[in-house]
């Protein structure tokens, strides 16, 4: 009998620091999970629930159920805000990815200098939103920009564009200055994609007879697929939720060129003091998130499967 107590003791200890062992990852996690209730979950859960209030200066919000929601079914400007973001962020995917990719391709082959070249493209995306869209302004001025005097020099440009101010003009451009600021991570992310595809694989290619080109969609194209299609999910959110750059840009205008569904929140919140509306805006903008993600990713889901 004292012999087993004797072991009792002995392995209690033990049985106590596995079982602390076993906590350990959660114990770890518990700071972030609280983080993310408290600064994520917690105003979204209050978000939602403020869109289905209706709020008077001064007086306390009163609940509504969806008559929120019925408005802006058939709110006009909110739809042109959707079609604007889509633009926006397809634009954004494109050029953005096209730029990452080609420059992921140059900069995979060596030449002299490449770290350096590689240092200095990831500027753009170093560069802090507010100091890069103050440079823009000054370059698009149309009084004494950059921009101005280096397009009087073409024969074809007759007047002086007027950029930020221009319906037609506003949106091409915020969308270069969007994918500018962007294409550097892009880049690297696929720079590091291209250097794990197997090169006998290319090489193989090119003995059965192909160039170049035709290697590259046939092996290099493939292998790589995975990674473009996790930064179309990236790009397509980040772009949907960008306000810094649209804003400092243009707020929206001119004319509503670039009101995306970000800068009509900020609108109908802070100029219209409308917070439940507001709120609701934001909810249907973050199930349009939601969804354009859970696409992407069945889409990235099922090309693993094929390829396994």
């Amino acid at each position: 009998m004292a012999a087993t107590n004797s072991m009792t003791s002995i392995e209690s200890p033990k049985r106590s620091r596995l079982r602390r062992a076993g906590l350990l990852p959660y114990m770890l996690a518990l700071p972030i999970l609280l983080y993310e209730a408290l600064f994520l979950l917690y105003p979204i859960y209050k978000g939602v629930e403020s869109s289905f209030t209706k709020q008077t200066i001064g007086k306390a919000p009163v609940w509504i159920g969806l008559d929120n929601y019925r408005r802006l079914i058939q709110d006009e400007n909110f739809w042109n805000s959707v079609q604007r973001t889509i633009v926006y962020m397809l634009a954004v995917i494109v050029v953005a990815l096209s730029f990452g990719l080609g420059s992921a391709l140059l900069l995979n082959r060596p030449f002299r200098g490449r770290s350096a070249a590689r240092g200095v493209m990831t500027l753009p995306w170093a560069f802090p939103d507010v100091p890069t869209v103050l440079v823009f302004v000054w370059i698009l001025n149309p009084n004494f920009g950059v921009a101005n005097r280096m397009t009087s020099f073409l024969p074809f440009v007759a007047d002086h564009p007027t950029w930020l101010n221009d319906p037609k003009l506003a949106m091409p451009i915020v969308v270069l200055i969007t994918a500018w600021k962007g294409f550097p991570f892009y880049s690297l992310v696929i720079l590091a994609a291209l250097q794990t595809v197997p090169g006998d694989l290319a090489e193989a290619a090119r003995v059965d007879g192909a160039n170049k080109l035709q290697a590259f969609f046939a092996v290099t194209l493939p292998c790589i697929t995975p990674t473009l299609l996790l930064l179309t999910v990236l790009a397509a959110i980040f772009s949907f939720k960008q306000f810094t750059i649209i804003f400092l840009l243009t707020g929206g205008g001119p004319s509503g060129a670039t009101d995306t569904i970000v800068i009509r929140v900020y609108q109908t919140a802070f100029r219209f003091h409308n917070f439940p509306y507001a709120a609701t805006i934001g909810v249907a903008g973050f199930v349009m998130v939601v969804t354009i993600a859970l696409i992407f990713l069945a889409v990235q889901r099922r090309q693993e499967l094929e390829v396994s």
